[in-house]
């Protein structure tokens, strides 16, 4: 078996088990043929208002311009009917589905027609059509996914935010810990509150007489001597002078 013929196995096993046997079959059929439907018949409105020779024009009866809203309806209407009293088997019930998506598609590009009951299609108004179009295939994108699919992304995000919070509060708690054996008291209880304080606090001397100081080399001791000046433990001998022999 070649690559190509691989590959679109393996496409068909992943189709079969991901949505066939979780029967979100037709959830899909509607969704695609909802989308396709509503992109071709807002493109054939661009191609009719640019005047393309080629492209047919819109559909007049006894000179009243039928818009493809009442197309439509009107298959929205009879798939529908088939669809909830017929319920017809696999494969026509597939098959429903995918006309009644057509039908939505062609119904909700002008949405916006519905409200002002006038023709607003190019208009400020008809941006509704849009909008409407945008949360209808959002709904059905949901539905498609799966409700429980949704709740164990937030629990999974919950979980992901506890954490962030806890490592993120036993950081806090590691910084105000290391300003306190560096003696940096009033930092530390800032710290708690409000944390690049403490973070700061960490990440500069220590005290040359803290428990911190005693893991410094004598250079560095020294930097902190003259950083922090004499303290009671270690007293400014310069400031004594010569010592006595």
């Amino acid at each position: 078996m070649s690559v190509p013929a691989l590959e679109l196995a393996s496409v068909g096993s992943l189709y079969e088990r991901a949505i066939v046997d979780t029967g979100r079959q037709p959830e899909l059929l509607f969704l695609v043929a909802f989308l396709i439907s509503w992109g071709f018949i807002r493109t054939s409105a661009h191609m009719i208002r640019a005047q393309v020779s080629w492209w047919p024009g819109n559909v007049q009866v006894g000179g009243t311009h039928v818009h493809h809203l009442v197309w439509g309806i009107l298959l929205l209407l009879f798939f529908g009917y088939i669809g909830v009293v017929v319920q017809p088997p696999s494969p026509w019930h597939e098959i429903v589905v995918v006309c009644f998506g057509v039908g939505t598609g062609l119904t909700l590009d002008e949405f916006a027609l519905w409200l002002e009951l006038k023709d607003v299609y190019w208009e400020k108004d008809g941006r509704r059509s849009i909008d409407a179009v945008v949360v209808a295939a959002s709904i059905a994108g949901l539905v498609l996914i799966g409700l429980s699919a949704w709740i164990d992304l937030a629990t999974d995000i919950e979980r992901a935010v506890l954490a962030t919070v806890g490592a993120g509060g036993l950081l806090v708690l590691v910084l105000v810990g290391i300003n306190a054996a560096k003696e940096k008291f009033l930092v530390a209880a800032v710290g708690l509150l409000i944390p690049p304080v403490a973070l700061v606090g960490a990440l500069r001397l220590a005290k040359p007489t803290s428990l911190w100081a005693r893991m410094y080399g004598e250079r560095k001791l020294d930097r902190a001597r003259r950083r922090f000046g004499p303290t009671d433990a270690e007293p400014d001998l310069a400031a004594q002078g010569p010592s006595q022999s």
